[in-house]
């Protein structure tokens, strides 16, 4: 896998990672979406601050398109080279990685040009074609796991990035669906995705939407961030995606999950303190 296996958790060697020799899990973090550079690179200065002082792993998260909107009028980008080129220079400046979401096997090539991991979102990772083009890129692949999917569903999306000639692939939980406005978590699913030879992660943020709504603006319960982040960390996730944000109220996408920057590292700070309590 191109791993560094630790008391039982994986930290992925990918280009720019740092405190690969932590026992911590590490991050994907950043805002939902790319918004503007003044406001990316302000958060991804303080995400790296965080990252070096408590030695956690990050990588830095950012939608360079949000294909995925519930409504037309809903705010999707600001244009597709502009972004990447501001997820480049994060990668450069801070010396961190990058990873941004792409939709269809065009996008695999040009969002490579710019960043470190591609992640598939949950709704297309049975997406054939779209894996496949992934994995040709040659870089590290983060595989969401769909809200419709059981965990064992998951290793056929593995397979398919190996059977390409990529090894390096992460998967990650967000949830299930429940009811036809909401998600629930179950924990059983890391330890089930972690046997497949897979770092996983847990995607804290959109495990709490409340998608579907009848306004077409995608709800969510922020309030439970910490409870989800710590059962994910006590089984034994090898990481976390969070969605943040200096102000989520006044986000472009998906503001109504995602957590206030500023709670981040009294979060993470707690999260050490489980992870360790378990080792």
């Amino acid at each position: 896998m191109g791993s560094a296996y630790l008391c039982g958790m994986s930290v992925p060697s990918i280009p720019g990672i740092s405190y690969g020799d932590s026992s911590s899990f590490f991050i994907l973090a950043g805002p939902c979406a790319i918004e503007g550079r003044d406001i990316a690179l302000k958060t991804a200065e303080t995400l790296k601050s965080i990252s070096e002082e408590l030695q956690i792993p990050l990588v830095f998260k950012g939608s360079y398109r949000k294909a995925n909107r519930s409504r037309l009028d809903s705010f999707t980008g600001i244009g597709d080279e502009t972004a990447l080129k501001i997820l480049k220079e994060i990668g450069e400046t801070f010396k961190v990685p990058t990873v941004t979401d792409i939709h269809e096997s065009a996008e695999a090539e040009m969002a490579a040009a710019y960043v470190d991991v591609l992640q598939i979102p949950a709704f297309l990772f049975r997406q054939t074609e779209l894996l496949v083009a992934a994995a040709n890129t040659g870089k590290w692949i983060n595989i969401k796991k769909g809200q419709f999917a059981a965990a064992n569903a998951m290793e056929h999306a593995l397979i398919k990035c190996k059977e390409s000639g990529n090894n390096n692939v992460m998967l990650t939980d967000r949830g299930n669906s429940f009811g036809y406005s909401d998600l629930i978590v179950d924990v059983r699913n890391i330890p089930e995705m972690q046997a497949f030879g897979a770092p996983v992660i847990m995607d804290v943020t959109h495990s709490l939407q409340q998608p579907n709504q009848s306004s077409g603006v995608t709800g969510g319960k922020p309030a439970l961030i910490e409870t989800i982040a710590k059962a994910a960390i006590a089984v034994g996730a090898d990481g976390l995606f969070l969605e943040t944000h200096p102000n989520p109220s006044e986000a472009k996408s998906d503001g109504a999950n995602m957590l206030p920057l500023d709670q981040l590292k009294p979060l993470l700070v707690k999260l050490k303190r489980v992870r360790e309590a378990i080792l």
